[in-house]
């Protein structure tokens, strides 16, 4: 049985949706929403009145845990659960929640250790204050830590974790280079999370990953081969981005994401039949992550999602609100339907000739 949530967050459409969605994928079903337009007042994060109304709530529905949809500082978090009797998880920690049961491999693993500790060091001189006043709240699971013990103690399980994803980014580059010998030209999908990119990768390459609606369904990047134009290709599957996902979340994630930057095309997956304001928003965020990790425009090709839940008018519109009219390497596709996807390979095919000089064939 799923555990349940009461979910503070903003009263925006998509804000909610995403919200609910990072619940559902960490396993609470929401059982009462509150919305607001400002989610940052300085002692609890919302207002006196706010809080009263959701301590009724909270005493009524006795849910397990409160989600708040933005970041706290630990004496808000305390504030709030001191009030409310309750776990209170915020937005970075209810993302970690969902990266920690989803981690698989021995390396993604590490990641979100990592993510973690970092969560956690950003905050330890604050827990240490608010114990040594004698407020030791028990949910935050700190005993009577010296400050510096503490914090030193974050460090070097830090420098531990980075060591050992050091040594797995060395075995990456080798088999990198492993393949570039081989002459493989690599392919790697990437995109918003839920946006179809697994579907799409099992459409590709026949295979049977895991597919849900859930948020952050790939953690760890699976690589496939195939053959387009019988020449070789691998494909890989990436982690899934998100909205506000903090910068030392995308760094833990590095030497995952890192080989976005090595392969030769990146598919940008875009659901397409997002409405207008989610699509441009989701889509900024996917250009700005890819962009921070050193993504170059020019090995980017867009696969316009769910293209069979959308019309040609709006199909056409969508794409000169994304800027992509004057942009060649963009298809519509349907990851579920297979409608274009052998369009889309030869399309990769076409890119990467004329990337080595040959001529492009008409598709």
């Amino acid at each position: 049985m799923m555990n349940s949530a009461i979910l503070i967050t903003y009263d925006k459409e998509d804000a909610i949706s995403e919200a609910k969605g990072l619940c559902d994928a960490a396993g609470y079903e929401v059982v009462h929403i509150i919305k607001q337009k400002f989610l940052k007042k300085p002692k609890y994060g919302i207002s006196g009145g706010v809080l009263e109304r959701l301590e009724e709530i909270s005493e009524k529905l006795r849910p397990d845990v409160i989600v708040y949809d933005e970041i706290l500082k630990p004496s808000q978090n305390y504030n709030l659960a001191s009030v409310l009797h309750r776990e209170v998880l915020d937005r970075e920690t209810l993302i970690l929640e969902i990266f920690e049961s989803r981690a698989s491999s021995a390396e993604s693993k590490l990641q979100v250790k990592l993510a973690q500790l970092r969560y956690e060091m950003a905050r330890a001189k604050e827990k240490v204050r608010l114990s040594s006043m004698g407020e030791q709240p028990g949910f935050m699971g700190i005993g009577k830590f010296e400050v510096d013990v503490y914090y030193n103690d974050i460090k070097h399980r830090m420098q531990t974790i980075r060591s050992k994803l050091e040594k797995a980014g060395k075995q990456r580059e080798l088999h990198r280079q492993g393949r570039k010998r081989m002459g493989f030209k690599t392919v790697s999908l990437a995109g918003y999370t839920s946006a179809g990119k697994t579907t799409l990768f099992n459409k590709m390459t026949g295979e049977t990953r895991t597919q849900s609606k859930e948020l952050f369904t790939t953690l760890s990047t699976t690589t496939r081969r195939v053959t387009i134009n019988r020449e070789p290709f691998l494909i890989s599957d990436t982690v899934g981005f998100i909205s506000k996902l903090p910068a030392y979340m995308i760094d833990a994630f590095k030497s995952t994401l890192e080989e976005l930057g090595h392969t030769d095309i990146i598919i940008v997956v875009i659901d397409i039949s997002d409405s207008i304001f989610e699509l441009k928003k989701k889509f900024s965020s996917c250009m700005r992550t890819l962009s921070e990790l050193g993504v170059q425009k020019d090995k980017m090709v867009f696969a316009l999602n769910k293209a069979d839940l959308v019309k040609e008018e709006e199909l056409e519109e969508k794409i000169e609100i994304l800027n992509l009219k004057e942009n060649k390497k963009w298809i519509s596709v349907s990851a579920k339907t297979e409608k274009n996807v052998k369009e889309l390979k030869q399309l990769i095919s076409n890119i990467i000739e004329s990337q080595n000089g040959y001529k492009i064939k008409k598709i």
